[in-house]
């Protein structure tokens, strides 16, 4: 092997040009999907405390902000009602009312700007009252077959309403096969499932919650069907079997704490795997911003690099608007 000074490895360092030429890994808006939380009302913005720079938005404005994403060149956005408390109900009913927030709002922003995909969350924690993401029994368990059955005709729902990509995130076994049979079977044949597949019981959900309005609902904890976080293999087996069921391309979540799960999953399948950097990682570096103790606009590129160096074919983050004009810049 050639040796110093023949190889001096800070040559192709020297220049900006030079570093831009051997870049191994490549971030672009491309690789963005942007997270956005809707709400009741008209021309409503609800800054959310704890995600500074995020908010709820009413539908019309949910319809801006698809246009947004389109003039940044971000091809995808996610979508996550929180629902009036009203409307929660144990059996999480609206999910299933074909007219519900989530509805109405991807009709706004297909409307708005149809080359922009939509993606869509199949689970029941922002429609119950126990903050859970299925049917409960008496004891507070959540019952997996039964909970199956309403994620499919919510996943229909959404469909109907214009969704490009369901994304069951919610631990069940089992219900990516049911979603994409159902799919099929109402002609459905485009509508891409990314599974949540493996998805963590996680520390960095809070600000999500408050986002969803599940705070302070939930009744114990869901690490009866979210993942332990000291698992691995598991993670891969969950993967295995998503994809065996019907879906087109897996998550991982959280995002930066789980990134050699990420790396496995892409060397181990050799398919489209999307990571999340959750509302946690996203207030954590807004906090750092906020003493002083880093940049926002390197923190930012520097961690969505890291997800593309990992494997990820894309991230889901709240800082895609921010991310999309540093890179257009």
């Amino acid at each position: 092997m050639t040796s110093f000074p023949a190889l001096r490895m800070r040559r192709t360092r020297t220049h900006a040009w030079s570093r831009a030429l051997v870049a191994e890994t490549v971030l672009t808006p491309s690789d963005l999907i942007w997270p956005l939380f809707i709400a009741e009302g008209q021309g409503v913005e609800e800054p959310i405390a704890a995600l500074p720079g995020v908010s709820r938005w009413s539908v019309d404005r949910i319809a801006e902000r698809a246009r947004q994403a389109r003039d940044l060149g971000i091809p995808c956005i996610a979508l996550f009602p929180n629902t009036p408390g009203g409307l929660r109900t144990d059996d999480a009913r609206e999910a299933l009312n074909a007219d519900n927030l989530i509805c109405r709002a991807v009709r706004a922003a297909k409307e708005a700007a149809p080359e922009v995909g939509i993606l869509t969350d199949v689970a029941l924690d922002p429609y119950t009252t126990h903050g859970h993401d299925g049917i409960v029994d008496e004891s507070g368990y959540v019952l997996n077959d039964r909970t199956s059955a309403v994620l499919v005709e919510q996943a229909l729902v959404q469909a109907g309403a214009g969704a490009d990509i369901v994304a069951p995130s919610d631990m069940m076994d089992g219900r990516v096969a049911a979603i994409r049979g159902a799919l099929e079977a109402d002609g459905r044949h485009n509508v891409q499932i990314m599974a949540y597949a493996a998805k963590y019981a996680s520390a960095f959900y809070g600000p999500f919650r408050d986002a969803v309005g599940s705070r302070g609902l939930l009744k114990g904890d869901k690490k009866t069907y979210q993942m332990d976080y000291a698992n691995a293999e598991e993670a891969l087996r969950e993967v295995a079997l998503d994809l065996a069921e019907g879906a087109d391309t897996v998550m991982v979540k959280p995002g930066l704490p789980y990134l050699d799960i990420v790396r496995r999953v892409r060397e181990r399948f050799e398919v489209p795997v999307f990571a999340y950097q959750v509302s946690g990682e996203y207030a954590m570096i807004e906090a750092a911003v906020a003493v002083g103790a880093g940049d926002r606009d390197a923190l930012v590129l520097e961690t969505l690099t890291a997800f593309k160096r990992a494997g990820a074919a894309g991230v889901l983050t709240y800082h895609a608007p921010l991310a999309a004009r540093l890179l257009g810049a």
